[in-house]
């Protein structure tokens, strides 16, 4: 827009004290035809800026007339060059700053160019996936938001197709880093999340906007209702120590740490959309997160463990038991195992050996007596004697306290 320029040829004016068209030209990248008429409107509407002709000559602000961005400190200049400064990634941008360095007063401006170099944003993840995909129509939604201007906008939502669709761009909000846009749609108010946009078509047509629409207003209304959706189950667990800060950074607010348990575990609460969500989030986590109640996010689990065990069991051996060392925690309970001593009370099973008393069965050696009768044949009888050893069943008793 001319009124741009006019404005930044008047403060290039300044920074320099004398300018030549050509150097003007080539400072706002227009035409140097575009430049001097740009100057000479400057002279005509009233600011003190007169041409000289020849060797040296320029134009020039009379006595060396200034506007200058008046009101700022020097802290809330600090401020808003430290924002806006990583920022200057388009065109506009940078010429805006240019715009304000120039305006301040020379005592302030050194100050402003350290801001602006003295934030870096790194526009990717750390999977290097870019997080300003949404720029290219960032500029047509806020234009369309601030023309009042319906627009065709291409979507793409979560595991669907790219489709369009007519909405009324109302405003558009920042939130932990993502953009949206706030729409009216046939479907009442909406949010669009930038980075699914996929196309911007101005229809011509101005917005229809709800009478005494406000966008804070309606953008926590809108964010309280999906909010309230991420919190509709919740399930109470024990958590290892040494997973309770994985824990938390996570899944974030959404863990509420309760007081230490008597086995060194923690009890806590977790919310989640739904049961099968939940159970997904906490799975990762193993044995080190143990799901109390209730039984529809420890079904889940269940499942989830059934499906996982089934797909890789057999690759399992490798990593030995360590897995189980997170049952380590449950020995606390272990030290019922102490009462294994109670074993020791077995030893009273000694008092089997009172069956040694059935040595009296040795008595039937009497039988020996037998021989005396020819009838050895009934000796054979004696051989009930043997039954006699059968006391040794006793000595049985010893092996059954080893066998408890």
């Amino acid at each position: 827009m001319r009124a741009d320029r006019l404005v930044a040829t008047l403060l290039f004016l300044q920074e320099r004290g004398r300018v030549t068209v050509p150097e003007v030209a080539a400072e706002l990248e227009v035409s140097e035809r575009t430049a001097r008429r740009d100057l000479e409107a400057l002279a005509a509407s009233g600011i003190p800026v007169y041409s000289q002709r020849g060797r040296g000559g320029g134009w020039s602000l009379v006595g060396g007339a200034r506007t200058n961005l008046t009101g700022l400190t020097a802290d809330e200049i600090r401020a808003l060059f430290l924002v806006t400064g990583p920022l200057a990634a388009t065109p506009e941008l940078r010429t805006t700053l240019r715009k304000l360095v120039r305006a301040l007063p020379p005592t302030l401006r050194a100050e402003a160019e350290a801001a602006t170099r003295a934030k870096v944003v790194d526009a990717t993840d750390w999977s290097r996936n870019a997080v300003t995909a949404d720029a290219a129509h960032r500029s047509a939604l806020q234009g369309a938001v601030v023309d009042g201007i319906r627009v065709r906008l291409g979507y793409a939502g979560v595991g669907k197709p790219a489709g369009e669709r007519t909405v009324d761009p109302l405003g558009l909000v920042a939130k932990a880093g993502v953009d949206y846009l706030v729409a009216g749609t046939d479907k009442g108010l909406r949010t669009f999340r930038l980075s699914r946009v996929t196309s911007v078509q101005p229809t011509g047509e101005p917005v229809v906007r709800p009478p005494g629409f406000d966008l804070a207003t309606a953008w926590r209304t809108l964010a309280g209702a999906f909010q309230d959706g991420m919190y509709a189950v919740t399930a109470r667990a024990r958590v290892h120590p040494g997973a309770l800060a994985l824990l938390q950074r996570l899944l974030g607010g959404r863990v509420r740490v309760g007081g230490p348990l008597p086995d060194g575990w923690t009890e806590v609460w977790v919310d989640g959309p739904a049961a099968k969500a939940l159970a997904a989030h906490l799975a990762g986590l193993g044995a080190r997160v143990e799901v109390l109640e209730p039984p529809e996010v420890r079904q889940w689990l269940a499942r989830l463990g059934a499906e996982l065990t089934a797909t890789y069991a057999a690759d399992a051996g490798g990593l030995g038991d360590a897995p189980h060392a997170p049952h380590a925690p449950h020995a606390p309970h272990a030290p019922h195992a102490p009462h294994a001593p109670h074993a020791p009370h077995a030893p009273h099973a000694p008092h089997a050996p009172h069956a040694p008393h059935a040595p009296h069965a040795p008595h039937a050696p009497h039988a020996p007596h037998a021989p005396h009768a020819p009838h050895a044949p009934h000796a054979p009888h004696a051989p009930h004697a043997p039954h006699a050893p059968d006391a040794p069943h006793a000595p049985d008793a010893p092996d059954a306290p080893p066998g408890q």
